[in-house]
């Protein structure tokens, strides 16, 4: 079965984007865009993403080249007049069915790569197996928090942590089950 993983990075209090869903405060120091990070090497190990919707549109508000063309690439949402295009497929109904029915194809693993909502609902069914977070050396003041609504108490077990000279520290969790 592949697994789902949750690929991402937080503010020092948990927040994944400002309120307007903006990210360029991911890179606090000079030259931060061009630290890998160990994307590479985890974009790789993956053929498939699924994002929220509000994530998507923030990704296509960047004005840039789609930067998963590779993968397959699933929306998540609630509005059934989206039409799939040669990036995303979008999916507005039984979610969570379509979820377990795309672990259990064969592959490579699955990266969830947010936003709060989606990450809370796969969190409550159970469907994430790996959480790697990347604490980024800075609190905001207002924003997406990586866990929306109400996430179900889930233990986790630390796999790894990693500092980087950044000041960002990067932990891998397996969820417990």
């Amino acid at each position: 079965m592949r697994k789902i993983k949750l690929y991402i990075a937080a503010s020092l209090n948990g927040k994944i984007a400002e309120k307007d869903g903006s990210v360029d405060w991911l890179y606090v120091k000079d030259n931060d865009e061009e630290i890998d990070y160990g994307y590479e090497k985890f974009y790789e190990s993956i053929d498939t993403t699924i994002q929220g919707s509000s994530t998507y549109k923030q990704v296509e508000s960047w004005g840039i080249d789609f930067p998963y063309p590779d993968k397959k690439n699933y929306v998540i949402t609630r509005n059934k007049n989206l039409k799939n295009n040669h990036n995303v497929e979008f999916i507005s109904e039984n979610h969570i069915d379509f979820i377990k029915t795309l672990k259990n194809k064969a592959g490579k693993d699955i990266w969830l790569i947010g936003g709060g909502q989606i990450n809370t609902m796969l969190l409550n069914e159970g469907l994430i197996d790996e959480l790697q977070l990347f604490c980024m050396p800075i609190i905001l003041s207002d924003g997406i928090d990586i866990f929306e609504a109400i996430p179900a108490r889930t233990d986790v077990k630390l796999i790894e942590t990693k500092t980087h000279d950044t000041g960002a520290i990067e932990m891998k969790y397996q969820i417990v089950k």
